[in-house]
């Protein structure tokens, strides 16, 4: 009855279950939800979507309990992602599924840790393909291995950092269906908008030092600049593309790149950041010389870099910090 719903109720550009590509492995129905339901379920059941809670989006290690967390992103990025696929017809079920795992992959630290591995491991490291090991791969060890998710949504958090290029009309692979789009595009108007928020709650920025242009075209208020972009999204979305109405477009990577170039090199985040890269830039050196100091995954033929990189991208802000001061700081005699 849902799947017949769906082709009732939403746009013949929506990404139709029924049509779905379906699971690496195959699997029964369920009776009562359709495949996206499921995969959302089963993400949000994960043990890497309930870490996400301690993970950095921009402040390591907050004593305030209103600063976003990369837990909190991710229900932000669902929430907008949710309204667009709503007002254009399209499927909320497949884009809340893509929403809830597009970081399942993100490192300790936020972009800090990200850039750390990219740096030292062999053939680099990017989140959002962690993102997609976690879910095929790394979650229900000991069982079925992986969440085994259908094509679109893996697809989704597979492309999920496309959005620059999907605002600017540039070459990408993917993603393949209009709600990753939505996904992606999502993924900047929440980061672009709780960053601010967060760095003006931190003292970091005052209310007058933004771009003017921009604030005067989008609003003064969080909530008015997130409604400004969602509503240029639905409306600059058209003939089966996800786009952005280019008077809301060009304030909105003003505000973006007012980010890059104010907020996060200022020396408040950046010195933090220094600290949290050589912290775990040291734990991959000792792990991959003493791998038997922790619990890596040995039923796995993988390499062990890659035993430790997967190790290293699942721990939270707090464990890493346990982890290295057991190794590396001198205990207290008893």
């Amino acid at each position: 009855m849902l799947e017949v719903r769906e082709t009732q109720y939403l746009s013949p550009q929506a990404s139709f279950v029924r049509n779905s590509k379906g699971r690496i492995i195959f699997e029964e129905e369920d009776p009562y939800r359709t495949a996206y339901q499921r995969d959302r379920d089963r993400i949000l059941h994960a043990k890497a979507f309930r870490r996400l809670k301690q993970k950095t989006q921009v402040f390591l290690s907050p004593e305030g309990d209103h600063f976003r967390t990369r837990l909190t992103h991710t229900l932000e990025v669902t929430q907008i992602a949710r309204t667009v696929a709503r007002a254009l017809g399209l499927n909320e079920d497949l884009t809340e599924a893509i929403g809830m795992g597009h970081d399942l992959g993100h490192t300790p630290f936020g972009h800090a840790g990200e850039s750390v591995l990219n740096e030292v491991v062999s053939g680099g490291f990017r989140h959002f393909e962690q993102s997609l090991r976690v879910v095929d791969k790394l979650e229900r060890r000991g069982e079925l291995r992986g969440l085994n998710l259908t094509w679109e949504v893996r697809d989704g958090i597979r492309y999920h950092s496309q959005g620059k290029a999907l605002l600017h009309g540039l070459p990408s692979e993917g993603p393949n269906t209009l709600e990753g789009a939505i996904v992606s595009i999502s993924d900047a108007i929440a980061y672009i908008n709780h960053d601010i928020d967060d760095a003006l709650r931190a003292g970091i920025i005052r209310m007058e030092d933004l771009p003017t242009e921009a604030i005067r075209s989008l609003g003064q208020s969080t909530s008015q600049r997130i409604d400004g972009m969602v509503v240029g999204m639905i409306e600059g979305s058209k003939e089966g593309k996800v786009g952005i109405l280019p008077e809301v477009l060009e304030p909105m990577n003003s505000l973006r790149d007012y980010l890059y170039k104010n907020i996060y090199p200022c020396e408040a985040i950046d010195g933090e950041i220094r600290k949290a890269k050589k912290v775990l830039r040291e734990l991959y050196d000792y792990l991959l010389e003493n791998p038997d100091q922790v619990l890596l995954s040995t039923d796995t033929d993988d390499p062990l870099e890659r035993r430790v990189v997967d190790f290293l991208a699942g721990m939270t802000d707090d464990y890493t910090i346990r982890l290295h001061q057991s190794i590396f700081m001198p205990k207290h005699w008893h």
